[in-house]
């Protein structure tokens, strides 16, 4: 752990998973307004991350109302052993209530609400379960082995042990987190999972509001995660395996980030989507929806509406992906779009800008397959752009991705007055075609088209780009919804009625006992 302390107390401590201020993109941009947007407030950062190594350097100047911030890495081997370990019992009613919370969640059944404070009580450092016990405790030995027979698919129990050890050891690191934090006002989770998690410890000690806000939804990006994981074993033979099930510990990763998520559902209100499919998504998943509203996104129409005024008319046109590059963007897919592009206008050309070290291996075998098309000089893969200067000489946004929230850069895109071809992920259709009947009035922004089709990519882009007036118009449509609906103006103000009823006396409560 790190720490940079400014302040002995904040207004809003932001709980931030893998994102602001060590990652650049749109969650991490988003907070940065956030925070910026809201000068009277004294933030508090809380980063958690896998390991050290994977986070060099801050990607953000931190706004001066951040008054503290602290790293954490979940996965890094700190475990320093001072004796043997001794024989231990467990202590049966912690061990009784833990029980209580998983059935709960397996089975889908509603969880009092006593039961989850007192599961999150056990794990604080003084706790009824402390790692210890977790780790070598009679008691914990006896549920793992229980758990394995009834419930294991994998023949492997060594594989078992190991990954229900790996998979909740970060549970006592968060519970020793919460316990040393400094005192805020409001908790303020940028996602569920570890964050979320550690949210739910903090509203449950010090009863102090908790907000939750998902750009995605965690459990579904999680999904897409570990399907595409090498590191987790699949020990059944080829009699034991069939191929159109996931195997039990990509099975098994799952249910547990779904706990989490539960637990941060039950624990935070507000629950705030971008937009209502994952407002659906999240009371399917058990968030209750009373507690659940819609903020979208909004972007800065006084910084980029100029813009509009600076847009190039020479040279070729540049069909843009703007997006980090990894397989979630499915970078791969606008690639190969480029391809049927460059063969009916050879003239085109293809940019890709977005960081390039958040997965070298996948980024090594885009310029693999950018060589292998003869797409040459014709591709590019530029890194980090700023977006003022890179948007006047766009003349498309292209979102291949697999997965996506509300996109800023679609956003920030319509707000240049250059309009989009995007897969059908998130809130993109909502996004270029409308949402309600008076958004749809407005036109389409540009177009929508399957996941993982890069000839109906390239179809659509090609489309735009040969009727000068179709694409005026996917420009103005754009502008439009853009103004009416998605201004940063309105998403603060949204926000600060959020803010302002966390932070209202009325709210504070006693921790429970």
């Amino acid at each position: 752990m790190s720490t940079t302390p400014r302040a002995t107390e904040a207004d809003i401590a932001l709980l931030l998973e893998g994102t602001y201020p060590f990652v650049s993109g749109g969650v991490s941009s988003w907070t940065h307004q956030i925070i910026q947007a809201h000068p009277e407030l004294r933030f508090a950062l809380v980063f958690l991350g896998s390991r050290r190594t994977d986070y060099t350097e801050m990607r953000y100047t931190l706004p001066p109302n951040v008054v503290h911030l602290e790293t954490h890495f979940l996965h890094d081997d700190t475990c320093t052993r001072a004796a043997p370990p001794r024989p231990r019992p467990g202590n049966a009613a912690a061990f009784a209530d833990i029980d209580a919370l998983h059935h709960a969640f397996r089975h889908g059944t509603t969880v009092a609400p006593a039961t989850v404070h007192a599961a999150c009580a056990h794990l604080k450092p003084g706790g009824a379960l402390p790692e210890a016990d977790f780790h070598h405790a009679e008691a914990a030995w006896q549920r793992i082995t229980e758990h394995y027979r009834q419930h294991c698919a994998d023949p492997s129990f060594v594989d078992y042990f190991w990954s229900v050890r790996i998979m909740h050891r970060p549970l006592w690191q968060l519970a020793r987190i919460a316990d040393q934090l400094i005192p805020a006002r409001a908790y303020h989770s940028i996602s569920t999972g570890y964050a979320g998690f550690l949210g739910a410890l903090l509203t449950h000690a010090t009863g102090r509001p908790l907000i939750l806000t998902e750009h995605g939804i965690y459990t579904k990006e999680r999904k897409i995660d570990l399907f595409q994981s090498e590191w987790i074993s699949d020990n059944r033979n080829a009699f034991q395996r069939d191929p159109t099930e996931l195997s039990y510990f990509r099975q098994l990763w799952i249910r547990f980030f779904e706990w989490m998520g539960r637990l941060s559902y039950d624990a935070a209100g507000p629950i705030i989507s971008l937009y209502e499919a994952n407002r659906a998504r999240q009371i399917a998943d058990g968030a209750p929806a009373a507690r659940t509203q819609v903020i979208p996104n909004g972007v800065a129409l006084d910084r980029l509406a100029p813009l509009r005024t600076q847009r190039r008319t020479d040279g070729p046109p540049v069909l843009c992906l703007i997006g980090r590059v990894v397989p979630i963007k499915d970078v791969k897919n606008f690639i190969r779009a480029m391809r049927s592009v460059r063969t009916r206008l050879p003239e085109a050309v293809g940019w890709i800008a977005g960081p390039l070290d958040e997965d070298p291996t996948y980024v090594a075998e885009c310029r693999n397959l950018i060589d292998s098309l003869g797409l040459g000089e014709a591709v590019r893969l530029l890194g980090m752009q700023r977006i003022d200067a890179l948007l006047p000489k766009v003349r498309l946004v292209v979102l291949s991705s697999i997965s996506e929230a509300l996109p800023l850069v679609v956003l920030e895109a319509f707000a240049a007055g250059v309009p989009c071809v995007s897969t059908d992920v998130g809130a993109c259709r909502e996004l270029i075609e409308g949402q309600d009947a008076a958004d749809r009035a407005l036109g389409h922004a540009g177009a929508v088209v399957g996941i993982a089709n890069p000839q109906a990519l390239a179809d659509a882009a090609l489309d735009l780009l040969a009727s000068p007036a179709r694409w005026q118009a996917a420009s103005e449509a754009g502008v439009r919804r853009v103004e009416a609906r998605y201004s940063d103006a309105l998403m603060f103000q949204r926000y600060r009625a959020v803010y302002d009823a966390a932070l209202s006396p009325t709210l504070a409560k006693e921790p429970q006992a």
